[in-house]
């Protein structure tokens, strides 16, 4: 396999990666003023994702820089065109990680009221605005020949790109209370369990819309790979919200956790061999083969990644086992 195409596939695994931990990551957040009866139980929330949250958020950074070294004009090109709505979205998770230091530090409810909505806050944006990076990215954007993004802000905006933020934003929901029905213990399962099946029903409708508008909006389903994993996500989607209705929750989590690694697998096969469609013209799509760097640069690279992904994964499956327990009063540090 050559390396370009390797590593627009490792690329891929990142992201997916990503969305997959970080998803229910922002759906706890999303969660956390509106489950939360009182001081207690809100901690409770946030600890069920405290040891975990930033090293959740190492999978965004490195598919980042491996983006920046395997593919620099996609970088550059991205940066450059989607700056405004990353800075608000590095802008939301610096407020995020700020506000898990700092609520505890004070026991003023105003205080960590405020900081309980700045994590909601710092859940929403990114949610929503990674929605709608990946499916612009389908789309396409306005590149020119010289792989420049020429558009706008509100060129980033239309129905289909809003969608596409809106059904990411409800399914991360989702993810997130199945995973809170995973943590909690008493009588918040059944209260998780009923939001959940709300925001689920929601998220399905929503998640549908998307999905047939990349059907009419894109060329994703011309590639058999791409649609059929779009529509195992559909699938996925709607068995995780029938085992949450069974309460068979473990499962529910799981096909959840299916669906988001589908439809990111989805959209980069429907992508491949482009990274980011021009809809001025299809031929000055950013492709693995026009946009990487060079044989050596990937090269090095390859072995740098063989080293040290593993003891990375290793890492973290630990730390995921080591807080595997559910979360109760007695074991707040957060």
């Amino acid at each position: 396999m050559e390396l370009n195409v390797l590593w627009f596939i490792l690329v891929g695994v990142l992201f997916t990666g990503f969305f997959f931990l970080e998803g229910f990551d922002y759906g706890v957040g999303m969660l956390l003023p509106f489950l939360g009866r009182n001081d207690v139980e809100r901690r409770v929330i946030i600890n069920t994702i405290g040891p975990v949250w930033d090293g959740n958020e190492v999978w965004m950074i490195t598919a980042g820089g491996a983006m920046f070294a395997a593919f620099p004009h996609v970088y550059a090109t991205m940066f450059s065109g989607f700056y405004m709505a990353l800075f608000l979205m590095l802008m939301a998770l610096i407020v995020r990680g700020v506000a898990f230091e700092f609520r505890s530090k004070d026991e003023s409810p105003v205080w960590r009221g405020t900081w309980d909505w700045m994590i909601f806050i710092g859940s929403v944006i990114p949610a929503l605005l990674w929605g709608v990076a990946v499916t612009n990215l389908i789309k396409g954007v306005p590149i020119n020949e010289k792989m420049i993004y020429v558009g706008t802000f509100f060129d980033l905006l239309s129905p289909y790109t809003l969608v596409g933020g809106l059904a990411f934003l409800l399914v991360f929901l989702f993810h997130g209370a199945l995973y809170l029905t995973l943590k909690v213990e008493g009588e918040m399962i059944e209260r998780v369990r009923s939001v959940a099946l709300k925001g689920g029903a929601l998220a399905a409708v929503v998640f549908l819309a998307c999905v047939g508008l990349t059907y009419t909006n894109t060329d994703l389903f011309s590639s058999v790979l791409g649609g059929t994993a779009l529509w195992g996500a559909v699938a996925a989607f709607v068995a995780g919200y029938a085992f949450t209705w069974l309460k068979k929750y473990g499962w529910g989590f799981a096909m959840s956790s299916l669906a988001i690694v589908l439809t990111t697998a989805g959209f980069f096969a429907g992508l491949f061999p482009r990274i980011m469609v021009s809809s001025l013209n299809s031929a000055w799509s950013l492709t693995v083969y026009n946009a990487s760097s060079t044989p050596y640069t990937l090269k090095i690279m390859t072995f740098a990644a063989l080293t040290l992904v593993p003891i990375v994964l290793a890492y973290q499956i630990w730390t995921y086992w080591v807080f595997r327990k559910r979360v109760t009063a007695r074991d707040l540090e957060y």
